[in-house]
């Protein structure tokens, strides 16, 4: 907890101020990472013209997120995770100052987006078991609910205006180029742009994560083997109703997520520029805040177990609906929906995670958890880019939605117990 103070059972989110300080680094880091995600594809996609090549930014995240992950998630449950996440921060400043430099330079190319790919995906491997391990520890159990639901929430504010502002800033590019005088040089410009105010957010994000205050972890005498590397993993296994949440958010958005192809939807199919882009991607934030915001007021109470299904169908539909639009509204409006209908995953199955958990195992848990999402984002992202260069784009994301509408009818079967879960509250033992 806080060290300033306990929180009662009356407590509120408002009231706990190192949460809020979290919440903030969340957001302004969050906003970051977003205009980082929307420059490296426009560029890469502008440079090269590749879907594949799209699909490798996505790959070269995941893997070292995957090799890391487990020592990662010892660490945070040894060390002050305050730290370790400002750490992860940092890494993130270093990618987006050579990228701003190289842009600027013109001297930015595949290559080097690639690599530098590879460092956030080390500075993801620590950011989110410590992030998520922090959290518990700044509010009670009473209030963890809303409070994933408040910071899910939150995030996608950011979600939402990166995406967009980064856009804005991308499409800048032109003007500023040719009032430098180097016009044949604007998307390099823009993209100086856009590094560079992700920048200044990411370095506001560590001055706020560095003014939380709360207990460190303990740390342990023996040294890590093995057996504690891989304790999340077996914490995990030993609860169906805890794996069946991950592993269905995996399979998901690993078959049905879209965001590696959208450079691609927005420039060949709805025939618009960088701001678009950023606009398709601000789109399922927009649809997740909302629901968001309603979740943190009105919590679901009951039949846990059946929202998180029939959610995860619907971001399935949704993904199929995106296929086959060529309005750029349409296309917007169906994006938000599966945002909407996502946050409503996200909210049980973080809480499902966090309230079956020990504090002294979250680190771990945590690294464990962080695997799952960055290979259903990350490496989703892969998998699009590698369908999408065989069959298309469109065909690449129709497959991921009646892939994700399957995924949900076998888990309906081999998890009964998840099916089944009714409330959102701790049990005992």
């Amino acid at each position: 907890m806080s060290l300033d103070a306990t929180p009662g059972p009356r407590a509120r989110l408002r009231d706990q101020r190192d949460y809020l300080r979290l919440l903030g680094a969340r957001v302004t880091g969050g906003a970051a990472n977003q205009m980082l995600m929307v420059a490296l594809g426009w560029q890469m996609y502008d440079l090269t013209s590749s879907a594949w090549d799209l699909g490798l930014v996505g790959l070269v995240q995941f893997l070292p997120a995957l090799l890391l992950t487990l020592p990662a998630g010892h660490l945070v449950d040894q060390r002050d995770r305050r730290l370790l996440l400002a750490a992860s921060l940092g890494l993130q400043c270093l990618a987006a100052s050579c990228l701003a430099l190289g842009s600027a330079g013109h001297w930015v190319g595949p290559r080097l987006i690639l690599m530098l790919s590879i460092l956030l995906g080390c500075a993801r491997a620590l950011q989110m078991p410590s992030q998520q391990a922090l959290m518990p520890m700044l509010v009670t159990p009473a209030l963890l609910p809303r409070a994933v639901a408040a910071a899910s929430s939150t995030m996608q504010v950011s979600i939402i205006a990166g995406p967009a502002l980064g856009g804005a800033l991308y499409a800048l590019g032109p003007s500023i180029a040719s009032w430098l005088g180097h016009a044949g040089e604007a998307a390099h410009w823009g993209a100086a742009i856009v590094y560079g105010v992700s920048l200044l957010l990411l370095a506001t994000a560590i001055a706020n994560v560095l003014t939380i205050r709360h207990r460190a972890a303990q740390p342990r005498r023996a040294a890590p083997d093995l057996a504690q590397l891989t304790a999340g993993i077996r914490f995990i296994w030993q609860r169906p109703v805890v794996l069946g949440a991950i592993s269905l958010d995996l399979f998901a958005v690993l078959l049905g997520g879209a965001t590696a192809l959208l450079p691609i939807f927005a420039r060949d199919i709805l025939h618009t520029g960088p701001e678009g882009l950023g606009l398709l991607r601000a789109a399922p934030a927009l649809g997740a805040v909302i629901v968001g915001v309603w979740l943190a007021r009105h919590p679901i109470a009951r039949r846990a177990g059946h929202w998180l299904l029939g959610a995860v169908a619907m971001f399935g539909l949704t993904m199929i609906g995106f296929a086959l639009t060529t309005s750029f509204l349409l296309a917007f409006a169906v994006l938000a929906a599966s945002g909407a209908a996502d946050m409503v995953s996200v909210v049980i199955r973080q809480s499902l995670v966090q309230l079956e958990t020990p504090d002294d195992m979250r680190g771990r848990v945590g690294a464990v958890n962080s695997v799952f999402i960055g290979a259903s984002n990350q490496l989703g992202e892969f998998e699009s880019g590698a369908t999408a260069a065989l069959l298309g784009p469109v065909g690449s994301v129709l497959l991921g939605g009646f892939g994700t509408l399957a995924v949900v009818a076998l888990w309906w079967r081999l998890f009964p117990s998840l099916a089944r879960r009714d409330s959102l509250q701790p049990r005992d033992g």
